[in-house]
């Protein structure tokens, strides 16, 4: 039992919809520490807006409350649950940390004889407000960088004399930089400061000497009530101070840091925590050092609570941060506690690595055009990758082949910069892919010394680069049968893919595949341990990398792999990789509940992806996780160890269902919907006569591979037209256009953007209502989960649009006209699993837009607006278990569920900001209305005449 006896209900409070800055770590966060909880018989109640994520599921916490996130939802759960007696709100972000403060300020805890765990208000007030957090650093010695707090506009003129430029303005009370920006012309202060004024809620900002080019670092740290204090793991920003942390490649552990300034910065580290007040759990520190021989530390900032970071050292060490900080939260001690991973070590320990781990941010700036590419202070990546390997080069080309832009790594594939200009202007402005434009600028010959003084990026990580390009220029010199192994060899130690080496050699990948086949230069999978193999694992959580052989006593050659294959029967489940806008954190949802439903089927499951801040990625949800890319070289190698019965790709949206051709290819089973299905519904000629067929409408529509095709297709279609590329998500690339000249631009843009594409140009029904379906169909029954309308009309994307279940204003006739077409759809297609189709709706016909057989973003909001594990119900489905007609429905929902989309666009601020087919939402909430009289609905739909106008 915990040892405080007194607490045995405790309020959750989540972080709300995902918004750039404060992403789905935090349902990682939530739902490590409601399981953490269980364990120990607490009872949960939560509270979180966001219907998308595995914390808000049914099964999670004893009570889950989807309401907006406000002082009068607290109020209400505290007086429907009088047996509250603690609240934990380190698990839900700024946003959790913020309402827990007003809820403070307003007298509720204290009514309602709450107690605050796992953190105090002051140490929340503290490390919030600049001012008494550098006052704090001066009174127990640790230095800052010379700042100052203002609150006028007046105060800040005064302050920028004193110090001179260059400056950082930082907002106070805000989340993921915004407000915050350099100054480095006096002539731009004016704006700056008005604008960091206005961004934090007490218009206050902090102005601070720049320490532009110093390296910086963080370090998680754990505290229980004995004041015992462990260090999880030391991060380093491979991007000098100036480019906000979470925009920044970071790398596990710190490679550049003396010994000697590495224990300064942890007795730092270990004085801040202690000293922002007297609490048990979670913190992190973020530190700058000068890239000088003397390397002076002076603290950044301190956050009481999980974060980004957080999620990124607990997958990186395999220590869960928030499990082990829920336990110390409750009273627990570090030394009673248990490591997870050995099962035989106390979490009283600090994690060693005997591997390397590399992060890079992804971003999204297609979607904002005329948006500022550049990194500063303010983050602008809307998820992340990391990647695992022996070596740094190894994990840096992991990740880089994460990304999902169609790049296979670093250099070697004939898409880098060439000229000289552009690569210096690329790497003087930091912009999304400086990661690869330092390896174009080794390439260009560009001394390291002047990437250096550039970049200010250190000149270990640049060495690095140079010796990546050393080996790609060895082997270049060779053709695929006259490499020697040993080259080989070490090209895939440093991560180069088979791709990368078939560009070298002027050959297919396939050959170098074979070639490292005869060869003997396989794959290897190391467990994360922990504790660099010191004790025994008994977490099946998986890395690859290569090895040389090893040569036993008795002659035997062998190399060293630690993944034991079984001889269950096996899945495998394939993630959706990072984050993006159109891809968001229900596809992780999906994965996690596809893993739970095949494990109850009796399979063995596994689990590829490479996302840190996901539910998908926690060690102890699937059977085994591989942490790996989610590109086919090695998926293909990990299917090839494991053999599974089959590869369920449904569910991890575009990433997923990308590489059902390849799988097809090679002859590995698909569970649930055939490839020939799935390309099927993506190639729009096929699908319209699949549609023709079986006497189902849609817009008159044609199919472009030239701008020439298309300026003819135009005058069959009548404008307005819809032009889209295929096989994208999130609506990239689609736009309405009204004559030629806007056709022919668009068009032309396209294909040089995505090349060899088809595209699909389609007569848009103007004034039109959307609306959209979600159903599991078994190959011969089909059963709707919901129907939703869109409040905005056709041409939104549907990502974007507020959409209402049931239904609000469409009759009798168009409702069985959605019902038909889908039970058509489904069984033409020959659906095994989920499909999603979305409907225009004109003069009570119904046309059909798209269909795709996959999960959809809509299936976790209709799951969690009528309680039923629809995700489950479909995995079952897809693995030949159930058929539809086996399961029991019975959806219950009082009134209306609105799924709310919600946007970033503060951090864009000179963005067009209007919604168009292309998605532009990070994230969603979820809103219950008793009827169409509520004001909340009023105001969506008044709102909708906004768009009508155009």
């Amino acid at each position: 039992m915990p040892k405080n006896k007194d607490i045995k209900c405790i309020l959750i409070i989540g972080s709300g919809p995902i918004v750039i800055g404060q992403a789905c770590e935090f349902d990682y966060a939530g739902a490590q520490s409601l399981k953490s909880l269980r364990e120990e018989g607490i009872k949960t109640v939560l509270i979180n807006s966001n219907p998308a994520t595995i914390m808000t599921d049914p099964s999670m916490a004893d009570h889950v409350y989807l309401k907006p996130l406000t002082t009068k939802s607290i109020v209400e759960i505290l007086k429907d649950h009088p047996e509250i007696d603690a609240v934990l709100p380190t698990m839900g972000g700024q946003t959790a940390l913020n309402l827990c403060i007003e809820a403070d300020e307003k007298g509720i805890w204290s009514d309602f004889g709450v107690k605050l765990i796992g953190v105090d208000i002051d140490a929340i007030n503290i490390t919030e407000d600049r001012e008494k957090f550098k006052q704090l650093m001066g009174r127990i010695g640790i230095p800052v960088a010379p700042a100052k707090t203002v609150t006028s506009y007046l105060q800040g003129k005064e302050v920028a004399q004193e110090f001179g430029f260059p400056l950082v303005i930082r907002a106070s009370f805000t989340l993921g930089g915004s407000g915050a920006s350099f100054v480095h012309r006096a002539e731009d202060f004016d704006e700056l400061l008005t604008y960091g004024l206005e961004a934090s809620p007490i218009h206050e900002v902090l102005i601070d000497k720049a320490l532009l080019g110093w390296k910086e670092y963080e370090l998680e740290l754990l505290r229980d009530k004995n004041d015992n204090v462990v260090i999880i793991c030391s991060i380093e920003n491979m991007d000098p101070m100036g480019i906000h942390t979470g925009d920044s490649i970071t790398v596990a552990p710190a490679m550049t840091l003396s010994d000697t300034t590495y224990q300064r910065m942890r007795d730092m580290a270990i004085k801040m925590m202690r000293s922002i007040g007297d609490f048990a759990g979670g913190c992190n520190v973020q530190f700058a050092v000068s890239p000088d021989e003397k390397e002076d530390i002076y603290a950044i900032e301190i956050n009481p609570r999980t974060s980004r970071s957080s999620a990124l050292a607990s997958k990186a060490t395999g220590y869960p941060i928030a499990k082990v900080a829920s336990k110390l939260a409750l009273g627990f001690t570090l030394d009673e506690l248990q490591n997870q991973i050995t099962k035989s070590t106390s979490a009283l320990f600090e994690p060693t690595l005997d591997y390397v781990i590399v992060k890079i941010p992804r971003w999204n700036f297609d979607k904002f055009e005329g948006s500022d590419r550049t990194l500063g202070l303010q983050m602008k990546s809307v998820g992340e990758v990391m990647g695992i390997g022996r070596s740094f080069q190894e994990a840096l080309h992991k990740a880089t082949q994460s990304l999902e832009i169609k790049r296979n790594g670093l250099g070697a594939d004939g898409k880098g910069y060439t000229k000289y200009d552009q690569i210096i202007d690329k790497l003087t402005h930091a912009s999304w892919d400086r990661v690869f434009v330092i390896y174009d600028a080794v390439q260009a010959g560009i001394p390291l010394s002047r990437i250096h003084e550039i970049t200010k990026i250190d000149m270990w990580f640049l060495k690095q680069y140079e010796e990546l390009y050393a080996l790609e220029v060895e082997i270049s010199k060779y053709d695929i049968d006259t490499l020697p192994k040993d080259l080989l060899l070490e090209a895939k130690q440093k991560g180069f893919a088979d791709r990368q080496i078939a560009h070298m050699l002027r050959c297919l990948e396939s050959q170098v595949y074979n070639k490292r086949d005869e060869m003997g230069i396989n794959r290897i999978y190391k467990l994360v341990d922990t504790c660099a193999a010191e004790f025994k694992a008994y977490t099946p959580y998986y890395y690859s990398t290569f090895e040389a052989e090893i040569e036993s006593a008795d002659g035997k050659r062998y190399v060293d792999n630690e993944s034991i294959v079984t001889d269950k029967k096996k899945i495998v489940v394939l993630g959706s990789g990072p984050n993006r806008i159109g891809q968001g954190i229900e596809f992780d949802y999906s994965c996690v509940h596809g893993v739970l439903a095949a494990s109850e089927c009796g399979y063995e499951t596994i689990m590829i992806n490479c996302n840190p801040e996901t539910v998908s990625t926690d060690f102890d949800v699937a059977d085994k996780l591989y942490f790996e890319p989610v590109f086919w070289e090695h998926i293909y190698d990990i299917i090839r160890h494991e053999k599974p019965e089959g590869v369920i790709v449904q569910l991890g949206g575009q990433t997923a269902l990308k590489l059902a051709e390849k799988l097809d290819r090679y002859g590995i089973k698909i569970m649930g919907t055939s490839f020939e299905s799935l390309d099927l519904a993506e190639d729009r000629g096929s699908f319209s006569k699949l549609l023709q067929a079986n006497d189902i409408p849609y817009p008159d529509f044609g199919v472009a591979e030239t701008a020439d095709e298309a300026l003819a297709l135009a005058d069959e279609l009548d404008f307005p037209i819809l032009v889209r590329p295929s096989y994208v998500l999130g609506g990239q690339g689609m736009k309405i256009v009204i004559n030629k000249d806007e056709l022919e631009a668009h068009v032309i843009d396209l294909l040089r953007k995505i090349p060899n594409n088809k595209l699909l140009l389609d007569h848009y029904l103007d004034g039109a209502i959307e609306a959209e379906a979600d159903a599991i169909c078994d190959g011969e029954n089909v059963y709707i989960i919901g129907i939703m309308e869109h409040i905005e009309p056709c041409g939104i994307h549907s990502g974007d649009s507020n959409a209402l279940l049931p239904p609000f204003n469409l009759g009798d006739l168009v409702m069985q006209q959605i019902k038909d077409h889908t039970h058509k759809i489904a069984l033409a297609l020959n659906t095994v699993g989920l499909i999603n189709i979305q409907f225009a709706i004109k003069d009570d016909k119904v046309y059909i837009i798209e269909a795709n057989p996959r999960a959809s973003r809509t299936v976790p909001f209709i799951a969690k607006a009528y309680g039923e594990p629809y995700v489950n119900y479909a995995t079952k489905v897809m693995l030949g278990d159930k058929k539809v007609t086996d399961f029991d429905f019975n959806p219950q929902l009082k009134g209306y569920a609105i799924k709310q989309p919600v946007f970033s666009f503060n951090k864009f601020p000179k963005v067009n900001k209007q919604l168009g087919p292309e998605m532009k939402s990070t994230g969603e909430s979820i809103l219950f209305i008793d009827s169409l009289m509520d004001d909340a609905f009023y105001d969506l739909y008044s709102r909708r005449k906004m768009y009508l106008s155009k």
